[in-house]
């Protein structure tokens, strides 16, 4: 039995997360900005095709945007990531080999389908515009790399319709001669640039190579990555999420904070994020790492950078732990006269709460039970009503800390927030 991959993309996602609950940004330029407002982190079409460019500081368009009537938008994450659990879910109705590669992206198994994989896949993309307002391109190959250069080809082609096939495809030598060597998934910029004086440069050269000279070139990954494109899958659909080896929590400030007490205040909020990812994907943690840094762009100001990790005396996912930890750590580091543009946490040392093995100074069982009790709850009211509905006094006030992020051109959050929900009127 032949083997068949797909994989889902959303288009500019973030974008049409915004067109989903606002249908007149549809076929305008609209641009999505980075945290405190800084770069642009995604385009629509239209905004692609004036010149945005991605990453470019949103200061310097200014006029840009005012001339060609681009609307802007702050991130807004809560809406992106609770549109992406829509989607995956959705996926899931569909089919039942889902593997969650990323905010926006997924990997199907269409093994045994009882129709044209092509159409199989033009009805998923219907199904999940229809259920979600989100547009998506659909890619079909052998493998998952495969799967992944057709993606590209039906994300900006439109004669695809949205959805290319490669399994049996007359023109499959052609695609891939028009794939570059660069955006061949898994060979970066230093193995492209290697294949590249070897006259390798794209998907179509690189699958004539013989297996012993990539493997000597590029290891055992670079075989792997040769044989996924001549069709031989190597990477297997993951239904199990993998599970991070470390977590890290960190914004750069709205406005540069110098105070002790704010610097607390930010990171007690960040350990708090970073602590619902832990047990989110149940997990606990015996290092912890905090990191501040000045702003390096400001050079009439003095620099400072410091970072410290300490060894919890027990593997822990209990936020005010980790909360009080993390202060600990910030008082030696902190430096009195210096204006901080960015704080931030690492938890490492990961390892699942279930096979936790205790030391001395571990928490007794009642307590351990009623740790766990707490978090499950203050996690449970947070995913139902929305993040930070409850938090820790430590905290502070995140709307009134000049430390929060600047999102002047925020949306609401149409899924998360029950007085933010869309009020629809009908005659």
């Amino acid at each position: 039995m032949r083997t068949i991959f797909a994989l889902v993309d959303c288009n500019n996602f973030y974008v049409s997360c915004e067109r989903a609950f606002d249908p007149g940004l549809n076929s305008i330029p609209v641009v999505v900005l980075s945290n405190n407002d800084g770069c642009i982190i995604a385009r629509s079409n239209e905004a692609k095709a004036l010149g945005i460019a991605m990453g470019a500081p949103a200061f310097k368009h200014k006029e840009m945007f005012k001339r060609h009537g681009v609307q802007v938008f702050s991130s807004n994450y809560s809406l992106y990531g609770d549109m992406s659990a829509r989607v995956m879910n959705a996926l899931g109705r569909l089919v039942p080999d889902v593997e969650v590669y990323s905010i926006d992206e997924a990997f199907l198994l269409l093994n045994n389908l009882p129709e044209n994989p092509r159409e199989f896949a033009l009805n998923i993309s219907e199904k999940i515009f229809k259920w979600t307002g989100i547009p998506v391109s659909i890619g079909i190959g052998a493998t998952k790399t495969l799967a992944k250069i057709a993606n590209r080809f039906a994300k900006k082609h439109p004669e695809h319709s949205g959805v290319l096939d490669l399994i049996n495809n007359p023109d499959f030598e052609m695609y891939l001669r028009q794939t570059d060597i660069e955006d061949i998934w898994g060979i970066g910029r230093k193995y492209s640039l290697l294949l590249k004086s070897y006259g390798v440069r794209n998907a179509l050269d690189f699958m004539e190579q013989s297996r012993h000279w990539v493997e000597s070139k590029m290891t055992v990954t670079g075989l792997q990555t040769l044989l996924e494109v001549q069709g031989m899958p190597c990477f297997n659909l993951e239904k199990t999420p993998v599970t991070n080896k470390s977590i890290i929590s960190s914004r750069s400030f709205g406005k540069s904070v110098e105070s002790l007490e704010e610097l607390e205040e930010a990171l007690a909020c960040y350990v708090s994020r970073a602590a619902e990812k832990l047990r989110a994907q149940g997990s606990i943690c015996s290092l912890l790492s905090v990191f501040v840094h000045t702003n390096r762009f400001r050079k009439d100001l003095p620099q400072y950078k410091n970072h410290q990790t300490m060894r919890m005396p027990y593997p822990t996912a209990y936020t005010p732990d980790l909360i009080r930890y993390a202060r600990d750590i910030l008082k030696k580091i902190y430096k009195f006269g210096y204006s901080y543009k960015k704080a931030g946490v690492m938890l490492s040392g990961i390892e699942s709460s279930k096979r936790v093995q205790l030391t001395f100074f571990s928490p007794g069982p009642e307590r351990r039970k009623k740790e766990k009790k707490i978090m499950k709850t203050m996690d449970m009211i947070n995913g139902k009503w929305g993040s930070n509905t409850i938090h820790y006094a430590a905290a502070g006030l995140e709307k009134s800390g000049s430390w929060t992020m600047q999102r002047s051109m925020l949306s609401p959050r149409y899924t998360t927030c029950w007085k933010q929900v869309p009020v629809v009127l009908a005659n």
